[in-house]
């Protein structure tokens, strides 16, 4: 059991949780970094990060979560791979159980992401990082001159689908009634897009492709007929929502209703006094890289200045 009573914990190791760490640590608030079950987060899983700044030729995602891993060590950040299982609130202290240890702190960034919702698919997640991705306005480019397959039918596969006829030749958006979940006004702008094609009633049964030679199209079946085909494509976007890694908060911080905690405006302040969130486990629009980092920053920027309050008041 680990008894020391840290300045800083962060909870997670993407973009947002590293760059917190960086600031933490120049801060000399000695940040440890608990760094989950898929070290370095989304980013991890993609190949090629060519719109975060100061990579002019691009990076792929684990080289860029390395050189951040290294940058938050050289100021004396430590990194352990542990999954937090449970998490007390108390009076001044915040308590972390996970690993068969037990971490306390007097101020904590949450920065545990949010999950793509994926189909489940073998050659999905075989895919990932060759064709297969669920963020277009990250991957879109890369399919310039192309045909792409959207699968889902709320707002989110609907501006994936809008966004990624910047890029490709036919859009096709798979979804499985025979008729959409998006707001009017989304649905009217994708029915008014001469490049995107609606297959209805339709669930992907299979992603067609090799890692080599990326994806070559999918099998869909009709759930009404039980007809199946074979579109041809060159990329594939799950755009059925992401899940914010929340769960472990449930009842103990304020949260929305899809699981995203809540910050106050213009600050990463939760609902719990000493208790911040920063990046996607926050923020279910922008989504980015570079965003994540931003509200990184933020958050430690905050818990700085809230230890320095209540180092005041003791």
């Amino acid at each position: 059991m680990t008894e020391e009573v840290r300045k800083v914990i962060i909870l997670g190791s993407g973009p947002a949780g590293m760059t917190a760490a960086i600031y933490a640590a120049r801060a000399n608030l000695e940040p440890l970094v608990l760094e989950g079950i898929q070290p370095g987060g989304q980013l991890m899983i993609t190949t090629d990060v060519e719109n975060f700044p100061g990579f002019a030729e691009g990076v792929a995602g684990p080289e860029l979560m390395e050189v951040m891993k290294r940058q938050a060590q050289r100021f004396g950040t430590e990194f352990e791979q542990v999954n937090v299982e449970r998490v007390e609130f108390q009076k001044d202290q915040r308590v972390l159980h996970g690993g068969g240890k037990t971490y306390r702190c007097r101020a904590l960034i949450i920065s545990t992401g949010a999950s793509a919702r994926w189909l489940g698919l073998e050659s999905e997640k075989r895919l990932q990082g060759h064709g297969v991705s669920a963020c277009a306005t990250c991957d879109g480019f890369f399919f310039k001159d192309k045909e792409i397959a959207v699968v889902g039918g709320g707002d989110t596969a609907m501006e994936e689908a809008n966004f990624l006829t910047k890029f490709g030749t036919k859009i096709y958006v798979i979804h499985r009634r025979d008729k959409l979940r998006a707001s009017k006004t989304m649905q009217e702008r994708a029915f008014k897009n001469p490049k995107i094609e609606f297959v209805w009633d339709s669930v992907v049964t299979e992603i067609l492709g090799s890692p080599e030679e990326g994806v070559q199209g999918v099998r869909v079946k009709n759930v009404k007929t039980g007809e199946e085909n074979k579109l041809s494509c060159q990329g594939y976007f799950a755009a059925i929502g992401h899940t914010p890694n929340t769960q472990i908060f449930e009842g103990l911080i304020d949260m929305d209703e899809a699981g995203y905690i809540l910050t106050k405006p213009f600050s990463t302040h939760t609902s719990v006094p000493g208790v911040f969130a920063a990046g996607d486990v926050q923020d279910k629009k922008y989504r980015q890289a570079v965003t994540a980092a931003g509200t990184g920053c933020m958050a430690a920027l905050d818990a700085e200045r809230y230890l320095e309050e209540l180092a005041l008041t003791e």
